[in-house]
Formats: C-alpha cells, sequence, structure tokens
C-alpha cells in the first residue's frame, strides 16, 4: 500500500489539475473540428481517450519532471519531499513507471488516424525536455504552454485529415494562456528558484507581472473571438465570451497577487473551470 501511495504521489493522481489542464485542449480542438450532425458515439470515444492520455502522459511527464529535477527538487521546499528528490523511489523505478505509462498512452494513440499517430509521437521531444527549459531560458512557462496544449492540434487532426488557420489560431492563443496561469504558479517558488538558480517568466516579470498577465489573456480572448468568426458561430457563443471575461478578470486578474503563494494557487487551480467554460462555450456555438 504504501508504494501504491508513493506512485500517486510521483505521478500526482490525486491532484487532477495538471492533467485536466493537459485535457482541455484536447477537447476543444476535437469539439472546434466535430461534425455534431453525425453519431455522438465518435466524438464522446475520442474525448474519453483524450482524457485517459491525458492522464497517462501528465503522469509519466510528472516522473520524468521529477528525475531531471531531483537535485533541485531537495532545496526547495514545496518539492523537498517528493518521492525521487527524498530518495523513497529509486531513478530506476521511476524511469521503468514512466516507460509503462507511455507505453500505455500509445495503445491509447493508435485509436486515431495516422496523421495524428505521427505529430503526436513528434512531440515527444517537447514532452520530455521541458523541465530542462527553466535551467537555460527566462520562458520555460512558454515551452509549456507549446507542450500542453498540443493536443488541441491532435483533437483537431483525429477528424480532420489537414490543418488550417483555425486550429493553429487556437492553439496559439491557448499557448498563452498557459503562459499566464503558469506564471502565476511560479510565484509560489520565486524565492528558492532564485536561491538555486533557475529561471521562470515569474522570476523575469517579478517586478511588474499585471502586464504580463493582462497581455496574455487578451491574446487568448482574440483567439478565442478570430475561431467564433471563421467558424460562424451563433450569437450565443460570442455571448459566452462574456463569462469567460469575467472569468479571466474578477477570478484571475483581479484576486492575484505575487506575494501570496495561496492566492496564486488558487487562481492556479481555476483554470480548470476555466477550460470547462471554454469547452461548453464551444459547444453552444455550435448548435443551430
Amino acid at each position: 500500500m504504501n508504494q501504491l501511495n508513493l506512485f500517486f504521489e510521483l505521478t500526482r493522481l490525486k491532484r487532477p489539475i495538471g492533467y485536466m489542464l493537459l485535457f482541455w485542449p484536447c477537447a476543444w480542438g476535437l469539439t472546434i473540428a466535430y461534425d455534431f450532425s453525425l453519431s455522438l458515439k465518435i466524438y464522446f470515444f475520442y474525448l474519453l481517450m483524450f482524457f485517459l492520455g491525458s492522464i497517462l502522459m501528465r503522469s509519466a511527464g510528472c516522473i520524468v519532471n521529477d528525475v531531471l529535477d531531483r537535485n533541485f527538487d531537495e532545496k526547495v521546499f514545496r518539492t523537498k519531499n517528493r518521492p525521487i528528490a527524498s530518495g523513497k523511489i529509486s531513478v530506476k523505478l521511476g524511469l521503468f513507471y514512466a516507460s509503462v505509462l507511455c507505453l500505455l498512452a500509445f495503445l491509447i494513440l493508435i485509436n486515431f488516424n495516422l496523421f495524428t499517430i505521427i505529430i503526436a509521437l513528434a512531440s515527444m521531444p517537447l514532452a520530455f525536455t521541458y523541465p530542462l527549459m527553466k535551467r537555460f531560458t527566462y520562458w520555460p512557462q512558454l515551452f509549456l504552454g507549446i507542450t500542453f496544449n498540443y493536443g488541441l492540434i491532435l483533437g483537431w487532426t483525429s477528424i480532420n485529415a489537414e490543418i488550417n488557420l483555425v486550429p493553429l489560431i487556437f492553439y496559439i492563443g491557448a499557448i498563452f494562456w498557459t503562459l499566464a496561469y503558469d506564471t502565476i504558479y511560479g510565484f509560489q517558488d520565486i524565492k528558492d528558484d532564485e536561491i538555486i538558480g533557475l529561471k521562470s517568466t515569474s522570476i523575469k516579470f517579478k517586478s511588474n507581472p499585471i502586464i504580463l498577465l493582462y497581455l496574455c489573456y487578451i491574446i487568448f480572448l482574440s483567439s478565442l473571438i478570430l475561431i467564433g468568426l471563421l467558424n460562424e458561430y451563433n450569437k450565443l457563443y460570442f455571448l459566452s465570451l462574456i463569462v469567460i471575461v469575467c472569468h479571466m478578470y474578477f477570478i484571475q486578474l483581479n484576486k492575484f497577487n505575487s506575494k501570496k503563494p495561496d492566492i496564486c494557487l488558487k487562481i492556479f487551480q481555476s483554470n480548470n473551470l476555466l477550460g470547462a467554460i471554454i469547452l461548453i462555450s464551444l459547444l453552444v456555438g455550435k448548435l443551430n
């Protein structure tokens, strides 16, 4: 039982926010591509596949992250007790777990078309090199955005055999969404990160982060407006954007305080709700 608890701790399975933030872009990409005049069975089947895949890949990513960062994690108060950093799980066992999770994720991936399988496999270097970025650049959150929102493209290609402007615009917008929420998240560790020499947008913009956050959300909102126009979504979709704007402002930007880690964590976690609201908006927009 102890080993099972350590596995759950290692893969963060008890904290669903990580895999949900990976799942929402997949669901968005699938939704904007899907023709709802057809059977809904395929839509819900793919939605389930993306959900399971998100859990598996997020879990594998956490392990790889902890292996690469083990020497840093032991110096950070929030992460020093993680199983690999604390020595409770060996690096070899951790990598074995990650390999099994990746194999299971591949078994899910082969349910999709060949194009989706190929571009999904092409993203693997991104998924497993992200943890290294904070050693070399102040923009690791940007790399996380590129990686975490890649599922939006996969959701699109699971239905369409080609990529056009619509998913690309949405993908770019979603990258800035991640850049914002992970910058907020990074303020929890900013003191420790500065001491051990790690970099982040939280550190780069620590004197005035709110400008970056506003800019990111304006870009993200602009992408939502553009895809609504390009896809000729109904008026309800554009009205629903008001709810999204209110969430961005009242739940996140207005409450943000870089000096209070507990508030930063709550704002970060609120993006799970924002992801769900956006999915509902996309579904409403496609109603005839």
